[in-house]
């Protein structure tokens, strides 16, 4: 269904301005209500709105005319019949491509940036109509995810509010090396845009580079990859002074550092020096886990990957070839277990899909896979809400739908705390107190 901006029905201004109008208010009628998650749902509740945000939250369905400064004819979205939480954050999506394996390869000699734009705006919209309101973008190669977080941000393009890492900083021959496998006249091609950092100095410069280019976050690979085009391994690809390096200029320019890691020396290399948020995780032991609780770190486990795998294997055996076929066999066979360890363990777990590699648009298919490996609907819904906004620095912003909160709201037809697979199907979006699906 195509995206809605609104329901909210418009009355004329009032003479100066001096008084709210009828489309200044909503009131939304919710049959259950998981206002604050991590703690018990409400049952019928009401929430107000007013300009885009929360103003109040009401036991039962309470109409304009008990509110006071409420105008009587305030519109009102009938929820009655269905479960309402906020809006849903994905601290781990690529929103320029929904492609892997062979085809990808080719779509970077036939696509353009034009291209990658409009994929961006499209999976973009895709995300936000699947329930997710907000979203960090972890890399792409031409900037064009810095673009839309600005568009979506100024009401010019529909889409969840966007955190972005602009082009992630790898090691020449390390995961996010574009030109990994190529001969050189391609690898030279391959490169443009692409952010390399060998050296302490040139590791400093490649996150001022980022941040010259308004980035929200910094992203880094200290490990090799699952779909790293070379038998480079999946170990530690940085030294210990160029990750140092990187963290500490970030820390200067107040931005936070994401880390793709996979190998446990990666992980370490990335929590020593102060990696707000670890990606993937895949091989971590205990020395690891104790740095995560130690550090505060979040760990973002996106084991949604596999779906993709599987899903272009299964169309096409020869999606994946090589190297990467045999990292993906194996990335499929361990996927849940790091995740186990660090949730019995206590470390905080924040919800990423690495969508792209997955689908766009599928993102809830990850409340599955973390319930099937060790966490309950609750926690996994806190972790794609209180904790994605912890982990994002929006705690006051968004992950709860409280007085002065962003109105962003889902509604599905289940209860998510008893199955959370009914987050698949959102019925109802609401960011900013404009609705997407009605």
């Amino acid at each position: 269904m195509h995206p809605i901006r609104s329901i909210v029905i418009a009355s004329s201004a009032l003479l100066f301005g001096a008084a709210a109008t009828a489309s200044d208010w909503t009131l939304v009628h919710a049959g259950h209500l998981l206002d604050q998650p991590g703690q018990p749902a409400r049952g019928a509740s009401t929430l107000v709105i007013h300009d885009g945000r929360v103003q109040s939250v009401h036991d039962g369905f309470v109409g304009a005319d008990t509110l006071a400064d409420v105008p009587d004819d305030a519109s009102v979205i009938d929820q009655r019949q269905r479960y309402v939480l906020p809006g849903l954050i994905d601290a781990h999506v690529h929103l320029t491509s929904d492609l892997g394996g062979q085809e990808a390869l080719i779509a970077e000699f036939t696509r353009n940036v034009a291209d990658h734009a409009y994929e961006a705006a499209l999976n973009a919209r895709k995300t936000l109509a699947a329930g997710f309101t907000t979203v960090r973008n972890l890399g792409d190669g031409d900037y064009v995810t810095l673009a839309l977080r600005n568009a979506i941000a100024a009401g010019k393009a529909e889409g969840p509010r966007i955190l972005d890492a602009g082009s992630g900083i790898s090691a020449t021959a390390g995961h996010a090396d574009p030109g990994l496998g190529l001969n050189e006249d391609l690898r030279e091609l391959a490169m443009r845009g692409a952010t390399m950092c060998d050296g302490v100095e040139s590791c400093r410069r490649a996150v001022r580079e980022q941040v010259a280019h308004g980035v929200d976050w910094i992203k880094i690979t200290t490990t090799g990859g699952v779909n790293s085009r070379i038998g480079a391994g999946l170990g530690v690809q940085l030294f210990d002074d160029e990750v140092q390096a990187l963290i500490d200029t970030a820390t200067m320019y107040g931005k936070k550092v994401a880390v793709h890691a996979h190998g446990n020396d990666g992980i370490l290399i990335a929590l020593r020096h102060g990696a707000a948020s670890v990606e993937h995780g895949t091989l971590m032991d205990r020395d690891s886990i104790a740095l995560f609780k130690k550090s505060g770190a979040y760990y973002v486990p996106t084991l949604s990957t596999i779906n993709g795998y599987k899903e272009r294997l299964a169309a096409n055996p020869e999606a994946y070839t090589g190297e990467v076929l045999r990292k993906i066999r194996w990335r499929i066979d361990i996927t849940g277990k790091s995740l186990r360890a660090a949730h019995a363990a206590g470390v905080k777990i924040a919800f990423g899909t690495d969508a792209g590699v997955s689908k766009h648009g599928r993102n809830a298919d990850e409340f599955e896979l973390m319930v099937l490996h060790g966490m309950s609907p609750a926690e996994a819904i806190q972790a794609a809400t209180v904790n994605g906004a912890d982990l994002l620095g929006l705690s006051n912003e968004i992950g709860r739908l409280a007085p002065g909160y962003a109105a962003d709201l889902i509604a599905v037809d289940g209860d998510p705390l008893a199955d959370v697979t009914t987050l698949k199907q959102v019925r109802f979006v609401m960011k900013g107190g404009d609705v997407f699906v009605p």
